[in-house]
């Protein structure tokens, strides 16, 4: 290694495991920062010789207390320093680390709990300690619960609790007893061994489980560092859910193999407070992270005083004009030059350190289509935004955008080890080491994905000539109108919702002779909009079938119609009356919708609208504080764009 080297040596080499770089972490830099969480206010840090040595202790504690390879490790909670290490603990004895949404419902994590033996579950805390005691009251075999959190937990008297400081106390009695045992916990895994057991989004069925190996993983961080898209010792708030690849990709697989500070903040709703504390130098958000942000601006600036709303005008009016002017490949003009050094010190620096965007140096948004207006806005912030392109059954790295060549409807260019073609359908075809070589124990599920190497990615795209790749949509929904015009409901679903007041939206059309939609306002921003113009309401069902709100979805629906050819617009629509729902099925935890469940659930309000009927009365199921439950019944127009 030579002086001042920052990769450590490490040539990028991907036949390696997440465990030996830690070691070599802890080896090579002892006393950096790996690892920052926020308790109650405090951030508290870990360095790199801290976490391998935590690690190492519990997955000795692990062994001894009987988890082996193939066995199951179920981890419950929201992001946490251990739950990431004891991920790390399971991956170095050969066994399948399995991060479930802390939201799920106790089938989905049955569902998940069932697929290989649970030997483990590592929870975050009390709530999650019970969820894994209510799991084997409904039959799962679980045999033992690591907790972090002790509170609340002292009386508990089930078989198998252990505490987190217990498992590790454990672990460090027998390195210290056992001189060989430490190098011997670091080479026990192999390369090709699991680093994590994720499951895909189930948008169309049960999700299915996918086993990604040290190699799948470490080949997808080479292939993105080779691209620019982040460097060794970035710092990253790992805010994502755990079960979401995207944050094992980048807070685990990226972090340890490229050494980034990995802050971790208090709660999910200290968030945005702890980006601002943090700063970080790469940060990746879906669309609505980013949307949402931007309205939290638009909103302080509407209540702003006359002076700073006049400089935020002139100063973004410029901004944006000169950054649609790159997009369309112009050269900004001579005044919006000299406009930017002042703008950037009166308000696009305050505005940057308010959202704690101030050091960030990658900037990325993934999972859907971005609106024009939120990515412009970003980019003339001077947040160099650029869209990627991945998927849980390619460790979530396959194309992205470079920073000074990003174009609206592209993903930008495969990533360098990354291999596209189209098949004649029309589908994306990835192969890369970064692909995982099946669906757990389903051989019909990976026949479909796998062909002599390549993943069938299921998205309909193509390669324009420079290189840059487009995704269309899903393949599987690819449909007909009635007159035989091919069109795919996610493409005009993503456009809709580019529209700061819708959240959600299934179109509808599939043999029918014309195109409608299923909206779900944004509550809070349609909120804020109906109270600024004095439009009163008394909840979520009220507030949506309003004049005014149907007037403005209709407004939104317009702008999209006018990009669409005229067989393809969107012609009538109903606001609904709640938000499409996790919980209820209809969409999945990644927020993608599960199109069968909208359609079946909502027939009679399709009908209605294909029916040419005025309004249709819906009968709502209303939970009150109190826990009681009431039904409601509402009617719902069905407007005519």
């Amino acid at each position: 290694m030579q002086p001042g080297d920052p990769s450590g040596g490490w040539d990028l080499d991907p036949q390696t495991t997440l465990v030996r770089r830690l070691a070599a972490n802890a080896r090579d830099f002892p006393g950096e920062i790996a690892m920052r969480e926020k308790d109650r206010g405090i951030w508290q840090e870990f360095t790199w010789a801290q976490v391998c040595e935590t690690v190492l202790s519990c997955t000795a504690g692990l062994q001894q207390m009987g988890l082996a390879r193939g066995q199951g490790v179920l981890v419950l909670g929201d992001n946490r320093p251990r739950l990431y290490m004891g991920m790390l603990c399971a991956g170095a004895l050969g066994a399948y680390a399995m991060p479930v949404y802390p939201d799920a419902t106790p089938q989905e994590v049955l569902h998940v709990a069932s697929e290989v033996e649970v030997a483990f579950v590592l929870a975050e805390d009390q709530e999650q300690v019970d969820k894994a005691l209510d799991l084997r009251e409904r039959g799962a075999k679980i045999g033992h619960i690591v907790y972090d959190n002790p509170r609340g937990i002292g009386r508990y008297k089930a078989p198998g609790l252990v505490s987190w400081a217990d498992l590790e106390a454990m672990g460090r009695e027998r390195l210290a007893r056992q001189p060989g045992l430490r190098e011997e916990l670091v080479e026990a895994a192999a390369p090709g061994d699991a680093a994590v057991f994720i499951h895909s989004s189930g948008t169309t069925g049960k999700p299915k489980g996918v086993v990604l190996s040290h190699f799948n993983i470490l080949s997808g961080v080479r292939n993105a560092y080779r691209c620019g898209s982040f460097g060794f010792g970035e710092s990253i708030l790992a805010y994502l859910p755990m079960a979401w690849i995207g944050d094992f990709a980048f807070t685990i697989g990226a972090g340890i193999a490229l050494r980034f500070t990995i802050n971790i903040p208090e709660r999910q709703e200290t968030m945005l407070h702890d980006l601002r504390e943090i700063a970080p130098t790469f940060y990746l958000a879906a669309p609505r992270s980013w949307d949402n942000m931007l309205t939290t601006v638009q909103v302080r600036m509407e209540d702003s005083t006359p002076l700073k709303k006049l400089l935020y005008d002139l100063f973004m009016s410029a901004a944006l004009d000169s950054e649609r002017s790159k997009l369309e490949g112009r050269e900004p003009t001579l005044r919006q030059k000299l406009l930017r050094p002042f703008g950037e010190w009166l308000v696009m620096g305050p505005i940057k350190d308010q959202l704690g965007l101030t050091r960030l140096r990658h900037a990325f948004t993934g999972g859907e289509a971005i609106g024009e207006d939120t990515f412009v806005f970003y980019r003339a912030l001077g947040v160099k935004l650029r869209q990627l392109y991945g998927q849980t059954e390619s460790s979530a790295y396959n194309a992205m955008q470079s920073p000074d060549e990003v174009r609206l409807h592209t993903v930008g260019r495969p990533l360098p080890g990354v291999d596209v073609r189209i098949s004649e359908s029309g589908e994306i075809l990835i192969r890369s080491g970064s692909v995982f070589s099946g669906y757990f124990q389903n051989e019909a599920a990976t026949r479909e994905a796998l062909e002599d190497g390549w993943l069938h990615t299921g998205d309909a795209g193509y390669v324009e000539p420079d290189g840059h790749l487009v995704v269309l949509g899903r393949v599987s929904e690819v449909v007909h109108t009635a007159k035989g015009e091919r069109y795919i409901p996610n493409y005009i679903e993503n456009r809709l919702k580019f529209s700061q007041f819708i959240k959600d939206v299934a179109v509808l059309g599939k043999g029918r002779d014309t195109l409608a939609a299923i909206i779900c306002i944004d509550k809070e921003t349609v909120g804020h909009w109906a109270e600024q113009r004095g439009i009163s309401y008394i909840s979520y069902a009220d507030l949506s079938q309003k004049p005014e709100v149907m007037q403005l979805l209709a407004e939104a629906v317009q702008r999209v119609n006018t990009t669409l050819p005229e067989p393809l617009r969107v012609k009538h629509f109903v606001s609904l009356h709640k938000e499409f729902d996790a919980d209820d099925g209809e969409i999945t935890r990644t927020r993608k919708l599960r199109r069968n469940v909208v359609e079946e659930r909502y027939a009679p309000i399709i009908e209605a609208i294909y029916g040419r009927r005025p309004s249709i009365a819906v009968k709502a199921q209303v939970v009150y504080e109190n826990g009681e439950v009431g039904v409601t019944e509402r009617q719902l127009a069905v407007a005519e764009v």
